[in-house]
């Protein structure tokens, strides 16, 4: 029961519909607030449940906000949400709470029941996404489609999240609230980095906008001869990978350099190869992000969920890899984007 998509099916029903998904983000969130309030031990928990409350209100009320105060009031009610999560994470309002946690000899006795099985969800939900996207992304019943046909791949990585956690309900003896539960602990632990992606790709859609490419283009005129080549590759590589370390995407910093730096006066005005180019110049971001706490989630979260005392260690190790794999992707890029 699968159709080929086209023009019309990404108008379609979708039973994990982009909306469903923000609903059940909302929803999440809203458990964090309350349960954060209920928390009689919890330092900050007013403070605290609000920064999630302004977080989780966009997702559970944004379109029903639309439908009953119109466009311009609803994104002014999600700029001023902004400004009070910042306000809120800056001046340390943002804080953990107590928790039910098993003691030491539960953990040791899970640990040994559980074993090697632990890894099975976590391996499932590249599994599942991979699969749905590649399988089954038209699957349809009289046009009611299963995934959203406007974001595929987002709605299987929901089901595959589904289903890892079904399984680990089942390797644990657990349940739903105890996961739930769970989640309250490990946010909590991340802190206000656990919603620095969606703030940094926003940030990189503000910058586009403003035509940051072409301000950075006329810079590069200023300090850099458009003749030499060299030094514009290296000024491509590093600032993708510095870029990225402020915006903390790799995604983020990709249109700003590659407008303002790699298509005028490389490829524009060397000739340079554009796929190679490119590719280069984003794995050079991809540096970038092995060395900044902005992507907290390659860096901060991994932390949080080993409980490392030094929640920039990860970093830390990572550093020397990322230096040596920038240094060795400008001499590449040098050396293979060149027609001449």
């Amino acid at each position: 029961m699968s159709a080929p998509v086209n023009e019309n099916t990404v108008n379609s029903t979708a039973i994990i519909s982009i909306e469903n998904i923000y609903l059940l983000i909302g929803f999440v969130v809203m458990f964090l607030v309350v349960k954060t309030l209920q928390d009689k031990q919890h330092p900050q928990k007013y403070t605290t449940a609000l920064f999630w409350f302004l977080f989780g209100n966009v997702f559970l009320f944004g379109d029903l906000s639309i439908q009953l105060i119109g466009e311009s009031l609803t994104y002014q009610w999600v700029g001023f949400s902004v400004i009070a999560i910042a306000l809120l994470a800056g001046f340390g309002k943002v804080s953990m709470g107590s928790y039910h946690q098993p003691s030491e000899e539960q953990l040791e006795s899970d640990a040994k029941r559980i074993g090697n099985k632990l890894f099975v969800p976590a391996v499932l939900i590249p599994v599942v996404t991979v699969v749905c996207t590649l399988l089954l992304s038209n699957l349809n019943i009289a046009e009611v489609y299963l995934f959203d046909q406007k974001h595929v791949t987002l709605a299987s990585l929901t089901l595959a999240c589904g289903v890892a956690l079904i399984v680990a309900w089942r390797f644990t003896s657990g349940s739903p609230f105890q996961a739930l539960s769970e989640s309250r602990r490990l946010v909590d632990s991340i802190g206000w980095a656990a919603i620095l992606p969606q703030m940094l790709a926003m940030l990189g859609g503000v910058f586009i906008v403003a035509n940051t490419g072409t301000a950075i283009q006329d810079l590069v005129k200023l300090f850099i001869s458009p003749d030499n080549r060299f030094m514009l590759v290296v000024l491509y590589c590093v600032g993708m990978a510095l870029f990225t370390m402020i915006m903390g995407n790799a995604f983020a910093a990709f249109p700003v350099m590659t407008a303002g730096v790699a298509l005028p006066f490389l490829i524009e005005g060397h000739s340079a190869a554009a796929a190679p180019l490119v590719a280069i110049g984003m794995y050079s971001g991809y540096c970038g992000t092995l060395m900044t706490p902005m992507a907290a989630n390659f860096n901060i979260v991994p932390a949080a969920l080993l409980d490392l005392k030094d929640k920039y260690q990860v970093i830390k190790v990572q550093i020397p890899t990322a230096i040596a794999l920038l240094i060795i992707n400008i001499f590449l890029m040098y050396g293979v984007i060149f027609n001449d």
